[in-house]
């Protein structure tokens, strides 16, 4: 059951009642979630957390969402209870060494956060949405939405179906073709709109209020947004109950570099892992890059830019967590950076190649801004480091296009294929003799 929590104003810290609002009336600053940890400690330890299921909710103590929507149990064929329905298995990812990838970039002690296998959409969107679709259900919500650049779209439509609820998601018109049929397959209504993201949430903006649905990026954010600490959490506990030196996340709106720190936090609170200073570095595409651009320069403010980039699910111009990304950054001592489109495409390629993991362009981000920071010397290579990878490649195949070359079928006779192997050799050998040229 999920201890006490309330809607707090970030900035003035005014609090209000749980209930669909993400804006302060007082200071117009944006709320967020505060969890009373004072009840959560009275139940909460390593041993009852290691009892949970395999997911996300195994952390559900401390995570905003009603007693009544399923309680988390460990079995998943155990009876179903509550009148809100039962959660997705989001979350639990793989936390891997990186031995080969490490290798490649001067790394010793690299690991990566895999959430390109998150249930049930393959991104770390289906931990947020989580979250938010149990506070809708609550909220009596009949009708639920989003702005999204792929992933979230994806995670809400197959969220809302399981729940039975009616879904409108709006998206960027030049969104990935993967990313629309992972979206339409489960009988969502998406609206593509002519323009970028900040001009589709700001519509949705306007459709929340004026029909009364739930957006989970809009009047939902402040609750979707917490279900990003089970990321940290995660981390933590797939490290042995300890902190890593580093972490590297790609950011779009900024939320879950944010959230990670405040999952750590939360657990030093609790007395379940050591406190250390950990530091944050944040991944963004140069083609749309107002986070890393405030560090960069040292402003005490977000400059909106306009996306153009291929890294399209972090394709936010005006990042509504912006402004804390940069504070969660320059107080840990970590940095920013950003990539170009090509070495977004060969970090992808590399990651798939050293590790087997097969990304999308978000995480060819990370993957790329993680190599510049070793290169940068930014992060020494003993340092335990976490890679975040938010999302599966399958979603946007369309970058490597062109990227292999297909060789014409051979008959199915050992000659040929013996053929086939030494002209294969021969031209690796070629390659190579241009490249040491070079």
């Amino acid at each position: 059951m999920a201890a006490a929590y309330e809607l707090r104003c970030r900035e003035c810290g005014k609090r209000y009642e749980n209930a669909p609002l993400s804006i302060c009336d007082e200071c117009f600053s944006p709320l967020e979630v505060v969890v009373d940890l004072d009840e959560a400690r009275r139940t909460l330890t390593r041993a009852s957390i290691a009892e949970g299921p395999s997911s996300m909710w195994r952390y559900q103590a401390l995570l905003p969402v009603p007693a009544n929507y399923a309680p988390a149990t460990p079995h998943p064929t155990a009876p179903t209870s509550g009148a809100l329905g039962t959660p997705v298995p989001a979350g639990w990812t793989p936390l891997q060494r990186a031995p080969r990838l490490a290798g490649r970039i001067g790394a010793r002690n690299l690991w990566i956060k895999n959430d390109a296998v998150c249930m049930p959409t393959l991104s770390f969107k289906d931990r947020v949405v989580a979250v938010a679709l149990a506070n809708a259900r609550a909220f009596g919500f009949e009708t639920v939405g989003c702005s999204s650049t792929g992933n979230l779209a994806n995670a809400v439509a197959a969220q809302a179906a399981r729940l039975g609820l009616k879904t409108y998601i709006l998206v960027p018109a030049d969104l990935e073709a993967a990313k629309i049929l992972n979206t339409q397959v489960y009988g969502a209504t998406l609206v593509r709109i002519d323009g970028n993201y900040d001009h589709v949430n700001r519509l949705c903006s306007q459709i929340a209020d004026r029909y009364n649905w739930g957006f989970v990026n809009v009047n939902l954010r402040p609750y979707y947004a917490e279900g990003s600490k089970t990321v940290g959490f995660e981390i933590a506990e797939q490290l042995g109950w300890r902190l890593p030196d580093n972490v590297v996340v790609p950011m779009a709106g900024g939320s879950l570099i944010v959230k990670i720190r405040k999952a750590f936090k939360e657990l030093v609170a609790l007395g379940l892992v050591e406190d250390k200073p950990v530091r944050f570095f944040g991944a963004q595409a140069t083609g749309c890059s107002p986070i890393s651009t405030a560090v960069k320069t040292g402003a005490d403010h977000i400059e909106p830019q306009r996306p153009s980039t291929i890294a399209r699910s972090l394709a936010i111009g005006n990042p509504a967590d912006g402004i804390y990304a940069t504070r969660a950054i320059r107080e840990s001592g970590g940095w920013a950076e950003d990539v170009s489109d090509v070495e977004i495409v060969s970090a992808i390629q590399e990651l798939a190649e050293t590790e087997g993991i097969f990304t999308e362009t978000a995480g060819g981000v990370t993957t790329a801004v993680t190599a510049r920071l070793y290169a940068h010397e930014r992060i020494h290579p003993d340092e335990l480091t976490v890679c975040c990878i938010t999302g599966n490649g399958l979603k946007t195949t369309d970058v490597l296009q062109g990227a292999y070359e297909q060789h014409a079928a051979i008959r199915p006779r050992l000659g040929d294929f013996e053929n086939y192997v030494a002209e294969r050799s021969e031209e690796k050998e070629l390659e190579l003799g241009g490249v040491y040229a070079g």
